[in-house]
């Protein structure tokens, strides 16, 4: 009996090796989740695309008027105007919706206007605007 148990040479491999296949799968299991996470993002990043269509300048405000043609639903998160944060109306727009953003400003007649709209994922759009007489 005290031969049987008392070689231990065997052991050390197959617990070597069962450790180190813990260890490969613990590694590509993180690794998987890790690429899962980053393409999701990216994915919907990359989906997301909206146009500007129109543009009024009512007394005290500026109205926009935005058309979602990316993959997922949009969230309008910020307004700049000449490089400055107007304060707005919330607008979020689902695949294929469109709808008016509706932007506080004082602006003069005849001025030329940079309007850049920011998205809750990032995605901006900017362009010049000129104010009517």
């Amino acid at each position: 009996m005290k031969k049987i148990f008392g070689n231990k040479k065997g052991i050390t491999p197959v617990l070597s090796n069962v450790l180190l296949m813990v260890i490969a799968v613990a590694g590509m299991s993180i690794a998987m989740t890790a690429t899962y996470v980053i393409t999701n993002n990216l994915r919907e990043v990359m989906g997301e695309r909206f146009i500007v269509e129109n543009v009024w300048f009512k007394a005290g405000e500026v109205n926009l008027y935005v058309r979602n043609v990316g993959k997922v639903p949009i969230k309008m998160d910020a307004v700049y105007i000449n490089h400055t944060a107007e304060s707005f109306v919330s607008l979020e727009l689902e695949t294929g919706d469109q709808g008016w953003l509706n932007v506080t400003y004082s602006w003069d007649s005849k001025s030329v206007y940079h309007i850049n709209i920011v998205t809750q994922r990032g995605t901006q759009v900017a362009d010049y605007y000129e104010s009517p007489p």
